[in-house]
């Protein structure tokens, strides 16, 4: 039989296919041709049934699909550390949005968003999903580093450095989405900010446009609970009860955040099918409260991962939020059970696929999918012994040892090197901006 020709050739120690459940393969391989999975295989079948272009071997490596950040404000690494320790009001009304509203630019979002693509590649993500100002700024880095990403564009009630009111940010987004529409790699959604910086006209209108458009919609959702109480003070209704009114969910929803729920609100997004993006260390350092993990996953509600922005995390290594997540599931239920390493491993790859919309192209090593892959070496003395290689990546900090990231079979990172992007630029930029903002020359 003459070997079949194909462009790549991967063979780890280790393969977490992520589906099936829970499988862990020894001495196997990914075949990729055209950007796409053909197979995953034993090597010594491998090597016999194709030809490759190019063979990568990784040894002391662990294969997983490409991690998913699920949700960010990547622009905002460049206030990575401004403004810390603070509740989350007071930490948007008194710091963040006062340094926005002054700096806040299209070329501010351009370095802001490469320095957090160039985090994230380095740290295993191969696919991140972006809510901020001037997002064709973002779109146009993503698609220049080659990384997949939505891009949901911003809607306020409110004037903003990159719009007068809701009309201006949808005309404008949904410009964007036509400039996208039909790329492999960039898919641009609805990013209303919150129930409680948009009244319901516009949530309204945004719900009605992504169901004729089929475009997915991205909103903060109880991030706390004074919001919840603040709403009922308003409306007299809970805030998922306030956009089930308007019509809001639907399969298309991805809810940022969801702490303070209770049965009524886990039964209405069950009801819809909606997603929830859990972002654990966000919620934990502005004392926002807990996202009951384990009530979602119990009623059937698909539940990502996301960092949120480097101004509330403070970095965003999906490592490092599956191993917190993880933790605090066990802490909140009381159940050392609960979210096990599987079960962090697929919230951060599969899970976060499904929430965006991509679950037929990303999230798993499978036949037909897009070859967007991770390597994570474990032959280091921080990783030594190894019993279970799910456990050694979900609960020993294994960002910082990503070492190779591939995005439809093209090379992101290789050897802990960006292919991409240009590292010394970057932080030459991030630190002028630091200048600026504190008035040092």
């Amino acid at each position: 039989m003459t070997p079949e020709p194909i462009d790549l050739l991967i063979s780890a120690r280790w393969i977490i296919p992520i589906i099936p459940e829970g499988q862990v393969y020894e001495n196997c391989c990914v075949a990729i041709r055209d950007g796409d999975i053909l197979a995953l295989l034993p090597l010594i079948e491998a090597e016999r049934r194709y030809c490759a272009r190019e063979h990568v071997s990784l040894p002391n490596h662990i294969l997983m699909p490409g991690l998913v950040n699920a949700h960010g404000h990547a622009a905002m690494t460049l206030l990575r550390g401004y403004a810390d320790d603070y509740p989350l009001k007071t930490w948007l009304e008194e710091h963040i949005w006062p340094i926005e509203m002054h700096w806040v630019s299209d070329s501010f979002v351009q370095d802001g968003t490469e320095l957090a693509v160039a985090e994230m590649i380095r740290s295993g993500t191969s696919c991140f999903s972006d809510m901020y100002f001037f997002p064709e700024s973002a779109a146009r880095v993503a698609s220049h580093a080659g990384i997949r990403s939505q891009i949901a564009f911003p809607v306020f009630d409110f004037p903003s450095p990159w719009g007068r009111g809701p009309d201006e940010y949808i005309h404008k987004g949904l410009q964007l989405r036509d400039d996208y529409k039909g790329r492999d790699l960039t898919r641009i959604a609805f990013g209303p900010h919150a129930p409680y910086t948009l009244s319901d006209e516009p949530l309204r209108k945004i719900a009605t446009y992504a169901q004729e458009l089929d475009t997915c919609v991205q909103i903060h959702l109880h991030e706390t609970a004074g919001e919840v109480s603040d709403s009922l003070g308003q409306y007299g209704l809970r805030p998922i009860q306030r956009l089930k009114a308007l019509e809001f969910f639907s399969p298309l929803t991805q809810c940022v955040h969801m702490t303070a729920l209770d049965e009524s609100d886990l039964e209405t997004i069950a009801s819809f099918n909606a997603h929830v993006v859990h972002c654990p260390e966000s919620n934990l350092k502005m004392a926002s409260g807990f996202c009951p993990l384990a009530q979602l996953q119990e009623r059937g509600i698909n539940v990502a991962l996301g960092t949120d922005g480097a101004a509330s995390n403070n970095d965003l290594d999906m490592f490092g939020e599956m191993r917190t997540a993880a933790i605090v599931a066990k802490a909140v239920s009381g159940d050392p059970g609960a979210a096990d390493a599987h079960t962090a491993l697929q919230m951060a790859t599969i899970n976060g696929a499904r929430a965006l919309g991509w679950g037929d192209r990303i999230g798993s090593i499978e036949a037909g999918k897009a070859a967007d892959l991770v390597a994570i070496e474990v032959g280091t003395i921080e990783t030594e012994p190894l019993y279970n290689p799910a456990s050694q990546l979900v609960y020993t900090n294994s960002g910082s040892r990503a070492s190779h990231l591939w995005v439809n079979g093209r090379a992101l990172m290789l050897e802990r090197q960006l292919q991409t992007i240009n590292e010394q630029e970057i932080m030459v930029k991030a630190r002028q901006w630091q200048r600026k903002f504190t008035g040092k020359s």
